[in-house]
């Protein structure tokens, strides 16, 4: 049984997440928030799989929050927003979020995504992967300190890295590499333990930091292959 928070300071919104979650049989909503601070406390208190995370709260903001709850659980954070632009969205993946949601999301689609999420998948799709690049490389969040880490990854893996950055999935990764899916997960696996990244979506974030992923190519950015 998944368990689920849910941080939303609008009533209707977290009334009708919680509904629509504790509706399904592998899911349970095991709390509410109505604010950051109330979200970090409570993540604390009954160790969620899964915070939904409104990313515009009041006082202790979503970004904030999505921060301290990743130091302080296990809990993977599912950032929720109005605007698939949001300004913060990039940054609440940098502070640990493992992917964000539109809140006009169909009922389905919200269970998968949980579901998802809890698995440690990240869900960024590949539009939204683009606009997050545009967004970086406008905002100067390159660090070039991190680019010798990248020494760790055998090539495979930094192919993986690359890919996964361009918001591909396991699948499609499979293809471009002409691997199978299993051998995906196994080089997933192997370079977060290398990194020291806590999901895909972490590292997706450093692909871009690191310089591996630059702004270029007819997709919105191209790939750096120098070691």
């Amino acid at each position: 049984m998944l368990r689920v928070l849910v941080a939303d300071d609008q009533d209707l919104f977290r009334g009708g997440f919680a509904m629509i979650l504790d509706a399904h049989d592998d899911i349970t909503v095991v709390g509410e928030a109505a604010d950051g601070a109330e979200a970090v406390a409570k993540a604390v208190e009954l160790e969620p799989d899964v915070v939904l995370m409104d990313i515009r709260m009041p006082g202790l903001d979503g970004v904030e929050a999505t921060a301290r709850v990743c130091r302080r659980t296990d809990a993977k954070v599912l950032v929720l927003t109005m605007y698939d632009a949001d300004e913060y969205v990039y940054d609440a993946l940098r502070a640990g979020a493992s992917g964000f949601l539109l809140k006009d999301v169909r009922r389905d689609d919200l269970a998968r995504a949980v579901r998802l999420i809890a698995t440690g998948e990240s869900l960024l799709a590949p539009a939204i992967t683009r606009r997050l690049i545009a967004d970086f490389v406008g905002r100067g969040h390159a660090r070039p300190g991190l680019r010798q880490r990248l020494g760790e990854l055998t090539d495979r893996e930094m192919d993986t890295l690359r890919l996964l950055a361009r918001g591909r999935s396991n699948a499609e990764i499979a293809a471009d590499l002409v691997v199978t899916e299993h051998t995906v997960k196994s080089h997933v696996s192997n370079l977060l333990t290398k990194l020291n990244l806590r999901d895909r979506a972490q590292a997706v974030v450093f692909a871009y930091e690191s310089g591996l992923v630059v702004a270029g190519d007819q997709d919105g950015f191209r790939t750096d292959r120098r070691r």
